[in-house]
Formats: C-alpha cells, structure tokens, sequence
C-alpha cells in the first residue's frame, strides 16, 4: 500500500512553519482505495504571501480542526504504507514535526516523485510538479490546494508505478525493477501478487529444488529486491534460475528468523551462505574445572558448541566480558582474562575473592558465575513469548523450558490456557542451538515481541 501526501503550510521551513491543509489518497497499486483531507488550524498567522499562493486564509482555519485532532486519524490512514510525495523530504519533515510536538515518533518508508521521475522519465527541463505534469497530461485545477496537488502527484505515481513495471522496492525505490534475466516461467504479475505480510520464502528452479530461503517483513518487497536490478555474479545466476517463489506467512518476525533458520539447515540451499555471520564470530563458553570452579572463556564460534553469548568482534566479547566479572564479583583468571600462577590483578589489589588463589571454595563463587549463565540463558528459566500471529485472531507462541528452546507454534486469541506450560501443546518442535540462542536473545534484548510470561 502507497499513501500519497500533500500539504499546505504556513511557510517553507518546518521548524518555524505549520500545516494548514493536507490531502491523503491510499492507493494499492492499482487505484485509490481511501482518502483523508482537512484544513487543519495551524494555531498561528498565515502570511499574506502564502494565502496569495494557496488561497487559504486566517479565516478558513479558524473553525478547522489543529492537528492534534486530526492525528490519529493521520496514523490511521497511513499505517503499513509507503509514504509518497513531490518534494517527500518536505511534506514528510512537516507531518514528523507535529507528530513530534505530541511526543510521537511518526516513521514510514518514503518515496520523493521527483527522485523517481529522474530515474525513470529523463530528459525534462524540470521536474517541479507544475512544469512535469503538463508535459506528461496530467491536470490540475487546484494547484498549490492539498487535494489538487496530491491527486496530480498521484497521476504521476501511476506514471512511475507502470513505467517501472508495476513494481517499486520502498527499500531501494530508485532502482529500476528490470524484466532482463526474469526466468520464462516467472510473470510480472505473479510478482505484483505476492504477498507483503511478514515469513518466510523460498526461491526455486524450473525442477522445483530450492535454490534460496529467507525471511522478510514484506515478502514481495525483499523478492522485488532479488529480482528486481541484481549486480552481483550470484545475484544475476539466482534471477535467471528462479522460476518459481513459495512463502509462508508467519506474522510474527522472530518466528520466520527461527523457521529461516531450521529451513537453511534442513535444505541447504544453494545460493543461502551459511549462517556464520560476522557479528556472531566470537563466544563465550562455560566448563568446570577439575578443581570444581565455574570457567569462561572467549573464543571464535566454530559451529559446533553452543555458546552462552556470541559478539561480532573480540574487543566488544572482552569488554562485555570485563562488565560481567565486576556485577558477578568474579574472577579475570576464571573467566580467561588474565594469565598467570599468583592469582589473577584483581586479587593482588584485594578486589577479588580469591577463586584464583583457592581462598574461596568452589561452591561459593560457583554460585556467582551461575548467575551470570541464568542471565545469559534468555533471562528465564521457563519462558512463553507471545507474539503477532497469522491472523488478527491468532498469537504465535515461543516456548523456553529448562533454559533451553523447544520450539514455535500458533495458538488462537480464544484459546483456554490454564498454565503456561500448556503452551507447549501448540508448539512445533524444533532443535536448540547457536543461531537460535541468538536469534531470541536478540529479541527479547530489543523486546520486539507482544508478550513475555515467565513461568
């Protein structure tokens, strides 16, 4: 979904100027589907110069709605679209600075017509919205009115949407969506009808084996972005070889990281890098000595154990490492940052307990370092993580038991649950490793999820 924007203001700099009008058209593609203009009180004077170039006076706004009134409807209307205007920096800048005045944070995608008319219709003199329009057929009765210049700007769009083949990558608008290359048995339309909600998908060849799963919050978006304008070797061979994309909604972003995830490693499709990434190059891991001590010790992740904590870089593993030792009072020797036969600095300065030294029985700082391995294991022993599902009447659901992941699942709004636990019922069950110990640990560190129950 698109929405096209225009207003009216009181002036031409959003930190001193306010809106006076706008106009919203939501367009799906294909057609407008629903549209929102007002006047809107802007709470201060109108320049004579600027009712002379909009007609808007003091006394049409007098009785209209100040902006506070009108936002929530403003969010209402533009929820799950792209935000898309002549000149978007200035009709975006206005409509975020209002919002910012009530200590709201309005952030949508953005597409600027005039960008997108020099990429894909070179050669004007100019591209104001006044000289291009014209040119192209497009009519205004009301120019510099909210309605007028949004419903020209959306002729324009439809110009654009079609020139690019109906396609547009709010990710990377600017970039022509070509037809070159797009394998014989995959259509413009079938891409134009994919879905935009939240999973995972997966490319195939013409025999049907996968050739590339990933996941996205907007499938038709991120295929737009395989397949729209590739520049890399691997890029150019994935979109001549696809001939056939499949999907799986999964509502919830953490959930389609962790199908992602098991899909990779049951496939193993040919295009998918293995999932080493960079930022999860180093770990941190536990033994016991056989002196009976709790140890940690960082080094690089290999894939094959599974760590309590995983860093993108040394420095940052031996930093956050460093913090740990000074909350838990444990040892630098015992956590693999100091070498040495006489005990570790710390204990030399009298700031350490002396684990190092054997002055403090294992079982005693045994129960330190413990804390520190609940706090790294999710957080929570037993855990249920709620999140969007599939439908406005489902929850996707998460379970952690024992510290450890057992899996994901869906469960209906209406569901009776007694006890969390039950909601091991619902889950299908999966493997705990590395990739989704740091999956989940990423969400519930960023809370990107609905609900949280310990139990």
């Amino acid at each position: 979904m698109y929405v096209i924007v225009d207003i009216e203001t009181t002036g031409g700099n959003f930190d001193k100027g306010k809106i006076t009008e706008i106009a919203i058209y939501k367009h799906d593609g294909e057609r407008i589907v629903d549209e929102y203009v007002t006047l809107i009180n802007p709470e201060c004077y109108i320049p004579p110069f600027i009712t002379g170039l909009t007609g808007i006076t003091n006394e049409m706004v007098e009785s209209a709605p100040m902006f506070y009134q009108v936002a929530k409807d403003i969010v209402s209307i533009c929820e799950g679209s792209v935000f898309v205007a002549h000149n978007a920096g200035f009709d975006y800048g206005f409509i975020k600075e209002e919002f910012k005045s009530l200590g709201y944070d309005f952030n949508m995608p953005t597409i600027c017509t005039v960008k997108l008319s020099r990429k894909l219709l070179p050669g004007h003199a100019s591209y104001s919205l006044g000289k291009i329009c014209p040119e192209l057929g497009i009519g205004n009765d009301a120019r510099h009115r909210a309605a007028g210049d949004a419903l020209a700007t959306v002729k324009l769009f439809e110009i654009l949407l079609n020139k690019n083949n109906g396609l547009l990558n709010p990710d990377d608008p600017y970039n022509k969506f070509s037809a070159d290359g797009l394998h014989a048995d995959l259509s413009m339309d079938y891409i134009r009808q994919l879905t935009t909600e939240t999973g995972v998908y997966y490319l195939h060849d013409e025999k049907g084996e996968i050739l590339y799963i990933g996941k996205s919050k907007n499938i038709r978006n991120r295929i737009i972005t395989h397949l729209g304008n590739p520049k890399s070797k691997k890029g150019l061979e994935m979109k001549l070889k696809t001939a056939d994309i499949s999907h799986e909604v999964t509502g919830s972003e953490l959930v389609a990281l962790l199908k992602e995830s098991e899909e990779i490693k049951s496939h193993k499709p040919r295009f998918n890098r293995a999932q080493r990434r960079k930022r999860n190059q180093m770990g941190l891991y536990h033994y016991t000595d056989r002196k009976g001590y709790i140890r940690f010790l960082l080094k690089a992740n290999e894939g094959v154990e599974s760590p309590d904590a995983t860093f993108e870089t040394m420095q940052e593993a031996r930093e956050r490492l460093f913090s740990w030792i000074d909350e838990f009072e444990l040892c630098q020797q015992l956590c693999g940052l100091y070498e040495g036969k006489q005990g570790c600095f710390q204990y030399q300065i009298k700031m350490c307990r002396g684990a190092c030294a054997g002055e403090e029985s294992p079982d005693t700082y045994n129960q330190r370092a413990s804390q520190l391995l609940e706090k790294l294991s999710y957080g929570y022993k037993n855990l249920v993580i709620l999140d969007k599902g599939r439908r406005p009447d489902e929850m996707a659901v998460v379970v952690i038991e024992n510290g450890s992941y057992l899996g994901y699942g869906f469960i209906d709004q209406d569901e009776s649950i007694e006890s969390p636990a039950q909601f091991k019922d619902h889950i299908q069950r999966a493997d705990d490793n590395r990739d989704t110990k740091v999956i989940i640990t990423s969400c519930l560190r960023t809370k990107k999820y609905k609900k949280l129950i310990p139990y």
